[in-house]
């Protein structure tokens, strides 16, 4: 029953014989539970959609080593083949360690991009450089190369402070004329945070052009400056909206949030960077496919779920409010349960589009990045709001990058030998591991 439910987490549109057999067996996990019989609420408490790749990896380390077998149902071919195999759990044990290494590494040198162009000092919103770079290096064990978790990662911190920026600091006059230059993408006249903003935004889209030019031959800089302009004119309408007390429809207010949400902002340049890469026509607002489209209109939904009473106190509105208005014989609980249904028939097709192949156009390593996007939202908003939090991910954070791993073994890690057989291949595996993860 276990196995039954944990496959359920990737059920497509109109698998409902799926749907039932994960009622069905979530039902009856949860009474062995309640009787205090053995067993792993692991997958119940939080399910892997939640989960970070990584921290996976590290849970099954841990857990091999210390045998811990909790539920019969684990005892599958795959445990049973590998449960043995002291190479295979080297490499593990190394894997982990020199991730852990790389992402030390990176996360010192994005602290420092962040100090040098003064996003460290704003003194409003919310500093959160390591969450940015903790969730995109822990979220997948794709893509391998340090230049894309780094522009995600800066990406993510740009929205992160413009978008506090707009939500409590600047006045109309200043974000207006931030809008406007980024329009235009010249910077002259600006000042303050407006010019710390920009100077900084403009420095990663330029470092992200001459890359793209150089490795692909392509000039992206019109279509990652238009894709930047998009996102600043929806906080500018949102903004305009909140201060002259306008409210708008749900579907209005979809419109523009699933823009200013900015996972397309994200995820699209970066994928410019992966192998196969993304397409440049794909940068194109008209041309964004389902995918984005989906990822955009969830992490939206996911944010206002867990942001509402917030919102609320502040005097804003988001779709909980708005679907209130719209129904007045609705409570709090009507409008959440209607938007988890809109979500849940989202999540299936994302997770369609991001594990089938044919049904769009991108690149696997592109919808791949997709999936590791929605992930981290439903990380940091699966049961609250983790990322506004200064505490809820200490822990994680600290044991994705620096608590070494908690395994014991009756015999030291060795190196793995260079023998034929199996053995053998443990051994190449490490060559390329090597080569794979080298530092840049």
């Amino acid at each position: 029953m276990y196995n039954v439910y944990r496959a359920t987490d990737l059920t497509f549109s109109g698998e409902y014989e799926l749907q039932e057999a994960r009622s069905f067996a979530r039902k009856l996990l949860d009474k062995t539970l309640s009787l205090g019989i053995r067993g792993d609420n692991h997958e119940l408490s939080l399910p892997w959609i939640a989960r970070l790749d990584h921290l996976d990896h590290r849970m099954w380390i841990e857990q091999q080593y210390k045998n811990n077998t909790l539920w019969t149902g684990k005892a599958s071919f795959y445990r049973l083949s590998c449960f043995h195999d002291e190479g295979l759990m080297q490499l593990a044990v190394k894997n982990y360690e020199l991730r852990q290494a790389i992402f030390k590494s990176e996360l010192e040198e994005l602290k420092r991009w962040c100090k040098d162009w003064g996003l460290a000092d704003m003194g409003f919103g919310r500093e959160k450089t390591t969450y940015c770079y903790f969730a995109v290096a822990a979220s997948s064990s794709l893509p391998h190369d340090s230049a894309v978790r780094t522009i995600v990662a800066k990406s993510a911190i740009l929205v992160t402070v413009a978008d506090d920026f707009f939500d409590t600091k600047g006045s109309l006059d200043e974000l207006e004329s931030l809008t406007e230059a980024v329009g235009r993408w010249n910077g002259k006249g600006l000042s303050s945070h407006s010019k710390t903003i920009f100077d900084a935004l403009d420095n990663l889209v330029s470092d992200m052009t001459e890359k793209h030019l150089h490795q692909q031959g392509s000039d992206i800089t019109n279509d990652l400056q238009d894709i930047w302009y998009e996102t600043f004119a929806s906080w500018l309408v949102e903004t305009k909206w909140s201060r002259i007390g306008y409210i708008p429809s749900m579907h209005e207010y979809l419109d523009t949030g699933m823009i200013s949400i900015a996972t397309h902002t994200l995820v699209l340049p970066a994928s410019c960077f992966l192998n196969p890469n993304l397409p440049k026509c794909k940068l194109k607002p008209s041309q964004y496919e389902t995918i984005t489209k989906l990822l955009m209109v969830i992490a939206r939904l996911l944010n206002d779920i867990q942001s509402h009473q917030k919102e609320q106190e502040e005097g804003k509105f988001n779709f909980v409010s708005l679907y209130l208005k719209e129904n007045p014989g609705a409570d709090t609980e009507d409008s959440i349960s209607y938007m988890t249904d809109i979500m849940d028939e989202k999540k299936k097709g994302l997770l369609e589009h991001a594990l089938m192949d044919g049904l769009d156009d991108l690149p696997k390593p592109c919808k791949h990045l997709h999936l590791s996007c929605f992930k981290v939202f439903q990380m940091f908003f699966n049961s609250g709001n983790r990322f506004d939090s200064n505490t809820e991910l200490v822990h994680d954070i600290n044991k994705a990058i620096y608590i070494p791993l908690e395994v014991q073994t009756s015999k030291p890690l060795k190196p793995l030998p260079p023998h034929a057989g199996p053995k053998k291949a443990n051994s190449t595996m490490n060559t390329h591991f090597d080569q794979l993860y080298k530092p840049r």
